[in-house]
C-alpha cells in the first residue's frame, strides 16, 4: 500500500518513494561532537542517495535511573540543533515531552517526535499538531499497531496531516523487546508513512540494573527485515563511540558501520519497491 507523501524541508517521505534515513546521536552531548557526526551522516547518506533527517534529543526525560544523564540543558541543546540545520541544511527531528516544551522545540525542529511512552497523551499530541510541524509518533511498547491510527487522528484533529508512525519494538517479558514485522504492514494501512527504529528495537529496557542494555548485533538484521516489508524510513541512533555515549550506549550503531547498513538496506528498498510498485 502506498502511504501519503509528506514534505519535510528538502526531504519527501512516503508516497512510494525510496527510504528516508533518520539518524543521529541519542542525545545532544556537546556542540563539536554533534556537528562532526551530522557532517559524517550527511556524507554517508549522500553516497547512497538516501535523504536524511538529523535526529538528536535535547534532553532524555525517560531514564531508567534518576542518576543518569538527561542532557546539557534544553536551550543550549536546541541552539546546537539549530546550528546543525544551518550548517548542513538537514531537517531536524527531536523529542518533546510536555506541552510546555513544544513551542521552543518547534522553533528549531522540523519534526516533533512523541516518545513511545507518551504516544497516548492526547494534549501533547494536539499541542505538537498545532505547531504545523511534522509529527513522528513512536508506537508504545505496549500498543497494538492498529491502535496507532487513533493516535495519528489526534494530531489530524488539529488540521495537521503531516504524521508519521514509528515501530520501536514491543515489550516481550521483562527487559526485552521484540519486533513484529506484521506491525509495519498494519500501520501502513493507516495511510501514514511508517518508519522502523532499528536501534531502540534492540534495547533491553532496564537490563543493566540502573540503565538499559542492548543487543546492537541485531541492528542489521532488523533493519534489513523492516525495509523488506516496504517501509518509508529507517531510524538509526548512531554515535562515533557508542561505548562512551551518555545515553543508550548499548544500542546505538557505531558511526563507522552506517555506510554498510545503508548499502544493504538501500539495495533491499530498491528491489522491494521496484517489484511491488508501491
Amino acid at each position: 500500500m502506498k502511504t501519503r507523501s509528506i514534505r519535510i524541508g528538502n526531504v519527501t517521505i512516503g508516497g512510494g518513494k525510496g527510504i528516508v534515513l533518520i539518524a543521529g546521536p541519542c542525545v545532544v552531548e556537546g556542540r563539536e561532537m554533534i556537528l562532526r557526526t551530522a557532517g559524517s551522516i550527511q556524507k554517508i547518506a549522500s553516497r547512497h542517495k538516501i535523504p536524511v533527517i538529523f535526529k538528536s534529543s535535547y534532553k532524555k526525560a525517560n531514564r531508567t535511573s534518576g542518576k543518569t544523564f538527561t542532557g546539557i540543558g534544553m536551550d543550549d541543546a536546541l541552539r546546537i540543533l539549530e546550528d546543525v540545520r544551518e550548517s548542513f541544511g538537514m531537517p531536524i527531528l527531536t523529542d518533546v515531552h510536555s506541552e510546555s516544551e513544544v513551542s521552543a522545540a518547534a522553533d528549531v525542529a522540523d519534526v516533533l517526535q512523541i516518545p513511545a511512552f507518551l504516544c497516548r497523551q492526547t494534549e501533547l499530541l494536539q499541542a505538537a499538531g498545532r505547531t504545523g510541524k511534522a509529527v513522528n509518533i513512536k508506537k508504545g511498547q505496549f500498543m497494538a499497531p492498529e491502535d496507532m491510527r487513533l493516535q495519528a487522528e489526534k494530531v489530524g484533529a488539529t488540521k495537521n496531516t503531516k504524521v508519521m508512525l514509528t515501530e520501536r519494538g514491543t515489550t516481550f517479558g521483562y527487559h526485552n523487546l521484540v519486533v513484529d514485522m506484521r506491525s509495519l504492514a498494519i500501520m501502513k494501512e493507516s495511510g501514514y508513512p511508517v518508519i522502523l527504529d532499528a536501534t531502540h528495537s534492540v534495547q533491553l529496557p532496564g537490563g543493566e540494573q540502573n540503565r538499559s542494555g542492548g543487543q546492537p548485533e541485531f541492528i542489521f538484521p532488523i533493519a534489513r527485515a523492516g525495509v523488506a516489508v516496504g517501509i518509508d524510513g529507517i531510524f538509526v541512533e548512531t554515535h562515533p563511540n557508542p561505548a562512551r555515549a551518555l545515553s543508550d550506549a548499548s544500542s546505538q550503531l557505531k558511526l563507522v558501520l552506517l555506510d554498510s547498513l545503508l548499502s544493504e538496506v538501500g539495495a533491499i528498498d530498491l528491489l522491494v519497491k521496484k517489484r511491488l510498485k508501491i
